[in-house]
């Protein structure tokens, strides 16, 4: 069939054309599965013309999926031609075989308890398979899966809530959206080099020779004496350099956040306020002019706060794609690092007791105990071998052999999908598909689509578009079915 309800190019120019308004299928009720039988009538046998292809089945088939754009009634109606009593769909071809079928494997498919699951032909292009899975409304579910068995993600559709005021969102843009200007880069830039200045210097300050310039406070004297001897160093004026940026950045940013409740609660925020306390305790420590022992508690709770400051390698990930991609990878793999860590537990309970009971009667053994070996049962499956604990009897050594061989297996077994998932989430990161992006691209770069595509379904489009006198009448017949329609 060579005519055509809406004739254009490659792609169509109304892709959400299913999502728009339609007084037409608004004035048609949506049929369920369940009206066949309310109804008291035979299933009805459906013809769809895609691009000159007939494809038959029955109603029920496509009422499988409701929702979509061939399960609703009235979406589908749009498309309906009474003078061949079929359903006209100007789409890809081979695209639309993939997705038939997907409606035909679904009363199987819930009949064998198995998930329906969308198979891109191997020929058709990810961009304009995802455009027609958009255009037939399959689904964010069916189209996310279908993405994913390809490496290709959606746009996170999620509403980013922005403040109401000008000045407020310039600045939540400007320090939150680094994306989102050549300023807000640059301020990400300045960010990024205050965050390594401060894990440098936090590294730094262990140094033995920064370690013995470190000033001895008198208990009798001033505090601007105190002050003045602190700042004279130069690791704390790069710190106190870092933190009044650190400081001026969570101000701001609670001062432009659009919920101040939401943003206490984001752990980036959290890691950001955790990062500046432990310079306003060392300041408050001197300006109080107390010196804790080495032995007390004091002091300890304070070398742990001071422990924080290494949290502040947490907010590179707000600017670093990488890292947020490591993170979902981590999440991702929560699965196999249980399975790892519950093998780990197994072969320490196994190895420990072997090695144990093994050990028992030699007189210079280094285990007291089971629970004792565990430390040397994980450091021989993970082939380290510090050297500090070791087997001296015959049978010891061969317990010992067993678990380095059972080590090496051990941990070989999560790591395939650890590997997959962090390589699944890196291609994904860098695949986002949008179907305003691909507009733009298929509109620009027509002509060089067009030379990529196959020539089959080009030409038969060029064909289409030159009968005029056909286009006319599809167009005049579609004008008179919907104004009976109404």
């Amino acid at each position: 069939m060579e005519t055509a309800r809406r004739l254009c190019d490659f792609v169509d120019e109304d892709i959400g054309v299913d999502e728009q308004k339609d007084d037409t299928a608004l004035l048609l009720p949506k049929t369920t599965p369940d009206d066949y039988e309310t109804v008291q009538r035979k299933d009805r046998h459906i013809r769809l013309n895609v691009s000159g292809m007939m494809f038959e089945t029955w109603e029920s088939t496509l009422h499988q999926y409701p929702d979509t754009l061939l399960g609703d009634h009235a979406r589908r109606q749009r498309y309906y031609c009474p003078e061949t009593d079929e359903y006209f769909f100007d789409r890809h071809r081979p695209s639309f075989e993939a997705i038939f079928r997907f409606y035909q494997r679904g009363l199987k498919r819930k009949s064998q308890h198995q998930e329906n699951r969308l198979v891109r032909p191997k020929n058709v292009p990810v961009e304009i398979f995802y455009l027609e899975m958009k255009f037939f409304g399959l689904g964010s579910d069916v189209i996310k899966q279908c993405l994913e068995h390809d490496y290709y993600s959606e746009p996170d559709e999620t509403e980013v809530e922005l403040p109401e005021k000008d000045v407020q969102r310039a600045i939540w843009l400007l320090f939150d959206f680094p994306e989102s200007s050549p300023w807000a880069k640059f301020v990400g830039v300045i960010s990024i080099t205050f965050i390594m200045i401060s894990i440098a210097v936090f590294c730094a300050e262990t140094l033995p020779e920064f370690a013995q310039s470190v000033p001895e406070f008198s208990p009798n004297g001033t505090i601007s004496n105190h002050m003045s001897l602190l700042y004279n160093q130069p690791l704390f004026q790069a710190e106190t350099a870092c933190i009044i940026w650190f400081c001026f950045e969570l101000v701001i940013r609670f001062y432009a956040c659009p919920n101040k409740c939401r943003f206490w609660k984001d752990p980036l925020n959290i890691f950001d306020f955790l990062a500046i306390v432990p310079y306003f305790v060392d300041v408050i420590m001197v300006l109080a002019n107390y010196h804790p022992s080495k032995t007390s508690i004091t002091i300890t709770f304070v070398r742990l706060l001071r422990l924080f400051r290494i949290v502040r390698i947490f907010k590179l990930s707000r600017h670093v794609k990488g890292l947020r991609v490591l993170g979902k990878s981590m999440v991702d793999s929560i699965g196999p690092f249980a399975l790892l860590v519950f093998l780990i537990m197994i072969a320490m309970t196994l190895f420990g007791s072997c090695v144990y009971f093994a050990e028992l009667e030699h007189p210079e053994t280094d285990w007291e105990s089971i629970p004792a070996t565990f430390w040397w049962v994980i450091i021989t499956m993970t082939t380290v071998g510090y050297g500090d604990h070791f087997p001296l009897t015959a049978a010891g050594k061969l317990v010992g052999s067993v678990c380095v061989v059972s080590g090496i297996l051990t941990l070989a077994l999560p790591s395939p999908a650890i590997v997959a998932n962090f390589d699944k989430n890196n291609k994904m990161s860098n695949n986002v598909i949008s179907e305003e992006i691909l507009e733009k691209r298929l509109t620009l770069g027509k002509g060089r689509i067009k030379r990529k595509t196959p020539g089959s379904l080009i030409n038969q489009f060029r064909e289409s578009v030159s009968k005029k006198k056909i286009y006319n009448r599809v167009r005049k017949l579609e004008e008179q079915h919907e104004n009976d329609v109404v």
